[in-house]
């Protein structure tokens, strides 16, 4: 049995689409199961990693897990799974984590080098997912360019690899389901470095008009998005940003040799979501 927790989100449920294909048994941990269709040969469980009731329950029987945490969910999580015999864990963690730091750059990066060094502890065979920016960030443009062609932000030369969660999906599903991942950290990227304005253009190309990336002040979008975004992430997203314009952002072919097949492009991804733009 493998257990998907996070099974909603945009990675777990194409783990789960994967895992379901290739005849594996799967169950599904979610908070709101009545808010998805499941597949009928998916065994789902109410709750979520800090209800300890739920996790008990959806971790009996269970020898692989997807672990999609939570922050502060490690140390409970790692007790659950060694109560219940689990033998390994596949965690969706961080590009940001940096080994070599003493102190980790932002939030984010934090709870996941945390979690990462939980299951380290842990005595569990463990697998680390590291993916660099999704492609999926790039639906917080939908409402803009349904209202026009202009896509208006800060750092428009800021550059990154944006990964398609289908890629993070099947090196996932690898990693639960073939040997020799154990104690492994995957960097997973998109296959190319792309800019701000490099995205917005290949979004209007996909879409068949012309976008363009108009560039605002960082205070600017600091107003725009702090209403829905908690100000110690938007800082981190913010000097990411920063540090990120005038560079190269590094790929890596980890999902290649995972999957054997080369990455998705972000203009695939596009393609693949053309509907939400």
């Amino acid at each position: 049995m493998i257990l998907v927790t996070g099974a909603t989100g945009n990675v777990g449920r194409h783990v789960l689409t994967l895992l379901t294909a290739g005849g594996h048994e799967v169950r599904a941990l979610s908070r709101s199961p009545q808010a998805a269709a499941w597949p009928v040969e998916i065994d789902v469980v109410a709750g979520d990693l800090t209800d300890p009731a739920a996790l008990a329950e959806a971790l009996a029987g269970v020898e692989s897990v997807f672990l999609f945490a939570v922050p502060g969910s490690g140390p409970s999580f790692v007790a659950a799974a060694r109560r219940a015999g689990v033998r390994r864990v596949v965690l969706l963690s961080s590009g940001g984590v940096d080994d070599d730091a003493e102190v980790q750059d932002g939030p984010i990066a934090t709870y996941h080098a945390e979690i990462e060094q939980a299951l380290r502890d842990s005595g569990l065979a463990w697998t680390f997912l590291r993916p660099d920016v999704f492609a999926a960030n790039t639906l917080m443009w939908a409402g803009q360019t349904k209202a026009g062609d202009v896509i208006r932000g800060a750092y428009a030369e800021a550059a990154s690899a944006p990964v398609h969660e289908a890629d993070i999906a099947a090196v996932a599903v690898a990693a639960l389901t073939e040997d020799g991942h154990a104690g492994q950290v995957y960097r997973l990227t998109g296959p190319q470095s792309l800019t701000h304005a490099d995205q917005a253009a290949i979004l209007g190309q996909a879409l068949g008009r012309p976008i363009r990336y108009e560039e605002l002040p960082a205070e600017a979008i600091r107003q725009m998005m702090s209403a829905h975004v908690p100000a110690p992430i938007l800082d981190n997203i913010l000097a990411t940003w920063a540090s990120a314009t005038g560079r190269t952002a590094p790929t890596t072919a980890d999902i290649e040799k995972l999957t054997g097949r080369p990455a998705r492009s972000y203009h695939d991804w596009v393609l693949d979501h053309a509907a939400a733009f």
